[in-house]
Parts: C-alpha cells; sequence; structure tokens
C-alpha cells in the first residue's frame, strides 16, 4: 500500500482535507512541562501568559513547530470561564483564547496547523456534581466560539477523563463550528477509563456526539495503545494518541518524566501500525520527542479501518431495575405505608461484634424492622458498616440500613464500596454527605461528592450502569435512603436539597434527630413533595450534659429550653437516664401521626434505652 508523506507545508491544507485524504499528522507536546521547567509556578494559571508574557509562550510554540510539530494546540487548556474564574480572570475569555491562537499562529510561522485546545472543568457536571448540563455546554460553546472567531484550524479536547463532560464539550463545540474536532480521554491500565468505560464504548459515544476524530491523551503509552486498539474495533474515523513521556518520577518534590524519544518513538510506531493518524505526545513530552518522532513516522500509514466502517452494535439494553417493593422487606413495608420502627446502633471500636448481633435480636424481638448502621469516627479502629451488615444479617425479623457517607471517598472509590455492598447482601442505604474533617491547618478539603450526587450514582447502579454510563450487568438493587433535618439553619436550601436528592433517585428520608416535633411538622409541610416515606428520629437524652452538647455542639439539632430544664431536675435527682426515656416516648407519641416510621438512637451503644423506648410504642 502506497504510503502518504507528512504535507510539507500543513497550513496551506485545510485540516478536513488532510483527514479525509489520509496520512500521519504530528501534535506538539507538553506546553506545561515547558512553561514549568521555565519558572512558571503550578499554582498560577498557565493561560494568563497569553497576555501577561506573550514571547515565553511564542517561543515554546516556535520550538515544537522547528522540531517538525505540524499541528500546535494553544495554550488555552483550562481557558474556560469556570477554571479562569479561580484566578480572578473569568471576564477575559474572549481575550485569553483570541491571543492563544495568534501566539500559536505566530509561533508556527503560519506553516502549522492551529488547535484550539480544551480541557475538562476539573470538577464534577450533574448528575454526580453541581454543574448542570445545561452550564456546562454554554461554558465549553462560550471558549470555542472565542477559538473559532480567532481563526482556528480545528479543536482539540483533551485529558477528560467522565465521558458524559466531554460528550457534552463536543456538543457544545459542534454547535458553534463546523471545524474537525478531535476528542481525546485519558486512560488507565486495560485502555479503559478511570471510570471504567471501555475504548469501543469511548470511540462510539464520541462519534455519535460528533467528535471528527478520537483518541486518548496524558495516559501511560501501552494503556493508551490498548485504548487505540479497542478504538479502532470499534470506529472508523481517525484515531488520535498523545501520550505522557514515560511515568513520572518525583525528584525533590518535582514529577520529572525520564523516559527518553526512543521511548516515545517504539511507541508512535506501534501506535500507527494499530490504526493512528494523529500523534503527539502530552506530559514531560520535550521538542527532542517530538523531532524523533517525526522522523520516525514520516511517511508512515496507519493500519486501515475495520472491513466494516458501520458502528458496532451498542451494548445490549440494561437489564430491568428491580421494583422497589422486591428490594427488601423495609422497602416493601414502606411501599405498602406500614408503619416501620428501627434502632440506630453506633459501630464498636474493634472487630467483635458479638454484642451489636445480640442487641440486634433483641430489637427485633421488640418490634424493630430494621437496625441503622452509622459509619463512625475515622479516628478510632472500627470495622465498616457493611461488614457489620453482614455479621447481623442472620438475625430474624430485622433487616441493616448501611450508612453510606462520602467524606474521604473519591466517587469511584465510592462505586467500588456500593458494588461490594450489593455483592454482600446489603440493600437498604442511607446516603449522607458525612461530618467535614475538624477545622486547622492542615485540615483538607476530602468530598469530592456529596449525597445528592451519590444518590444519582446509586440510581445509576440500580438501572445497570456505572459512573460512566457503561453497563454493569445485573443490576444492583439498592433501597436509597436520605437524610432530612427538620432544624436546619437554612430552611430554603435544606427543602432544595430534599427534592434534588427526590429527583436523583432516593425513595425514603430518615431525619436528623428531633427533639421539637414541631419544627418537623413545619418542615413536612415546606416540602414540595411528601412522595417519600420519613422516618423520624429519637434519641434518647441520657443527661442534662447531653441536651446541652446538642445546643452547643450540634446547632441545627437544639434541644428546647424546656427539655434542657426537665434533663437537668432529673439529673439533681438521679434519674436522668429515666426521663430521657420519657421525653423520647412522649416525642413519639407527638411524631407518629406525621410520619411513616421511628428510628430510636441507641446512645453509646447501650441499647437499653433504645429497647426501652421501643417497648413503649
Amino acid at each position: 500500500m502506497a504510503t502518504e508523506p507528512m504535507p510539507a507545508r500543513p497550513g496551506e491544507e485545510a485540516f478536513a482535507e488532510f483527514l479525509a485524504r489520509g496520512g500521519v499528522g504530528l501534535f506538539d507536546g507538553a506546553m506545561g512541562t515547558m512553561l514549568y521547567a521555565r519558572g512558571v509556578f503550578l499554582n498560577r494559571a498557565f493561560e494568563e501568559l497569553n497576555l501577561e508574557r506573550p514571547g515565553l509562550v511564542r517561543d515554546v510554540h516556535r520550538e515544537y513547530a522547528e522540531a517538525g510539530a505540524q499541528i500546535l494546540e494553544t495554550n488555552t487548556f483550562a481557558a474556560n470561564r469556570f477554571r479562569l474564574s479561580a484566578h480572578g480572570l473569568a471576564g477575559k475569555v474572549q481575550e485569553i483564547n483570541a491571543r492563544g491562537v495568534a501566539l500559536a499562529r505566530e509561533g508556527g510561522g503560519g506553516q502549522v496547523w492551529v488547535a484550539g485546545a480544551i480541557g475538562p472543568l476539573g470538577a464534577r457536571i450533574e448528575p454526580f456534581g453541581p454543574i448542570g448540563r445545561v452550564e456546562v455546554r454554554d461554558i465549553f460553546a462560550e471558549q470555542a466560539r472565542a477559538l473559532a472567531e480567532a481563526g482556528v484550524d480545528l479543536f482539540v479536547l483533551e485529558t477528560f477523563t467522565h465521558l458524559p463532560e466531554i460528550e457534552e464539550a463536543v456538543r457544545a463545540v459542534r454547535a458553534v463550528s463546523s471545524l474537525p474536532i478531535v476528542a481525546q480521554m485519558s486512560v488507565t491500565k486495560g485502555g479503559v477509563t478511570p471510570e471504567g468505560v471501555a475504548p469501543g464504548e469511548v470511540a462510539t459515544r464520541l462519534a455519535a456526539a460528533g467528535a471528527s476524530a478520537v483518541g486518548v491523551n496524558c495516559s501511560e503509552a501501552l494503556a493508551a495503545l490498548d485504548a487505540l486498539e479497542g478504538m479502532r474495533a470499534a470506529t472508523a474515523l481517525p484515531l488520535a494518541g498523545q501520550p505522557n513521556a514515560g511515568q513520572p518520577r518525583s525528584v525533590e518534590g518535582r514529577n520529572i518524566y525520564l523516559a527518553t524519544p526512543d521511548y516515545l518513538v517504539a511507541w508512535g510506531k506501534r501506535a500507527v501500525r494499530a490504526g493512528a493518524r494523529l500523534l503527539g505526545g502530552c506530559c514531560g513530552t520535550l521538542p527532542d520527542h517530538v523531532r524523533a518522532l517525526r522522523a520516525a513516522v514520516a511517511g508512515a500509514a496507519p493500519a486501515p479501518p475495520p472491513p466494516s466502517r458501520a458502528s458496532p452494535k451498542r451494548a445490549p439494553a440494561r437489564a430491568t431495575p428491580v421494583p422497589r417493593a422486591h428490594k427488601s422487606a423495609l422497602a416493601r413495608a414502606l411501599t405498602e405505608e406500614r408503619f416501620v420502627t428501627g434502632v440506630e446502633m453506633p459501630i464498636p471500636v474493634g472487630w467483635v461484634a458479638d454484642d451489636v448481633v445480640a442487641a440486634a435480636r433483641a430489637f427485633a424481638k421488640a418490634g424493630a424492622v430494621f437496625l441503622a448502621l452509622p459509619e463512625g469516627s475515622r479516628a478510632e479502629a472500627r470495622m465498616p458498616p457493611m461488614v457489620l451488615a453482614r455479621l447481623c444479617g442472620g438475625v430474624q425479623g430485622i433487616e441493616p440500613v448501611v450508612h453510606a457517607s462520602c467524606r474521604g471517598r473519591r466517587l469511584v472509590r465510592i462505586q467500588s464500596d456500593l458494588l461490594g455492598a450489593c455483592a454482600m447482601g446489603v440493600s437498604n442505604l442511607l446516603v449522607v454527605t458525612g461530618e467535614p474533617l475538624e477545622a486547622g491547618a492542615d485540615a483538607r478539603d476530602d468530598l469530592e461528592v456529596d449525597s445528592i450526587g451519590a444518590v444519582n450514582l446509586v440510581a445509576a447502579l440500580n438501572r445497570g450502569e456505572a459512573l460512566g454510563g457503561s453497563p454493569i450487568g445485573e443490576p444492583t438493587r439498592f433501597h436509597v435512603g436520605v437524610r432530612l433535618d427538620a432544624t436546619a439553619h437554612d430552611r430554603k436550601r435544606e427543602v432544595s436539597r430534599f427534592a434534588w436528592k427526590v429527583d436523583a433517585g432516593a425513595e425514603y428520608a430518615v431525619t436528623a434527630p428531633v427533639f421539637d416535633a414541631k419544627a418537623l411538622a413545619s418542615l413536612l409541610a415546606d416540602l414540595p413533595t411528601r412522595a417519600l416515606p420519613v422516618i423520624a428520629t429519637i434519641w434518647p437524652l441520657r443527661s442534662s450534659r447531653e441536651a446541652e452538647f446538642f445546643e452547643q455542639e450540634m446547632a441545627d439539632i437544639p434541644v428546647p429550653v424546656p427539655l434542657v430544664e426537665r434533663m437537668k431536675k432529673a439529673e439533681a435527682s438521679g434519674a436522668a437516664a429515666q426521663e430521657g426515656i420519657a421525653i423520647a416516648r412522649e416525642l413519639a407519641a407527638e411524631l407518629r401521626p406525621m410520619v411513616q416510621g421511628l428510628q430510636v438512637v441507641a446512645p453509646g451503644g447501650d441499647p437499653a434505652a433504645a429497647l426501652a423506648v421501643l417497648e413503649g410504642l
């Protein structure tokens, strides 16, 4: 088969024409690596350099062009309104992107194609994050419009890890321009995305969204090769590959890429044999890498596309979700509008759970139908709730409700934990955001997704879909509960968040401890829907100090002054525990007409108080 040489002057030919006629094209390397090596700090917006230090950016472009790159990516990777806002630059989207195009054009001397670089938002989007899809499309369309008006030859969407986000980005770009779009994702071992989506699925969905070429970047070379091979089997679109220059090594606190140009050359030859049409490099790729790659693949012919150019059949339809009433006994009872009772039992320190299992038997005899297991403090040695749920699963007449907390977990870790919980027989979940780390100089944000995003994830798994939208086979069968706070300071926010949880797929709600029945009645009246059954939580107070703890340390759960005074008087006479149980029974009587269930907390892990309240019901 005759080979197509690299065009000598690609600037004289439209990029779309080049894609149509065949041949191999060469991207540049790592703009970020080059700027960092020249003393630019990582905590600043590299894109601002288009305005502040244009000569530096132009010089980097020139070095890559002189090394043989035919396609220069603009220094606009994060030049969108959302990411620029963190640096006070949201109002300069047009200016930064336009200048970025001009600098690439100048650095290439008019002899290269200029690709408008667009990267991800760096935050979770709907349904797993707070950024709505309409807003996502608007943000990407604004940047794409600025790049198109400045005269780019094509767009490169790169380093995305969440397939639905890059799909929205492709659609947004296509809505404002007919120029070619090269859509690239980052992948991990085996060529799958960090969220587990197979390369064939990626290629098929990006093609459907409107991409002109699909591929992979910012990934380990072998993983990128696996991805290209998987994409080749799924699409006839041109393929693009821009891996990192090997694995980074930490040297005195800096990530250094030590792979030689020969490493990238060897990869490039394999990539062309796998069908790649567009080559280049990402992190750590310097002009020397590009120069060597140019010499190695000039005149090479990529492997032909698969015999059939028709899109492959999509994955089979997702399995039918399990009906709610079939998920668990608790779900059945709530579906049938039967009143339910349960107990929340703290998880003990250590690994021995005999006392909890014994308490579960006692609770079942007292009429409880569920045992809620919250996640304990991460500073203490406690087993995970799902493990304790498995240990208590053999107790007849009572079902575990596992608290699923988002704190300290990446979204992919939450997904893994949920699949494990389902495999271990857990059906009932209470999805909570979780308590934040204590404030301090060393405190860090450990929350990637909150309870609303996690409920959306559970709902997807219940439909048989993983985080990235790919099928998981048999769907999970989780009965999904959420938290509701009757005395939240920001009532409007609590009500709106509850509505979002309902929309996400919540099936029942459990309140925070309630000490004021009127407050709960007021909240229930404000909710936009009562489609969900509500289970109210009762906490038997043990002392006036505990009552004051809620007032001082958990300000969103205040104890009314009259109850505090009752506990003080009872404590003076040595009858605080009995008075706390009496108050809990009174609250239960007030709350029962408003809700479909009651949950009694076993304070301090002592089941006696909870049993006393249950028996009073």
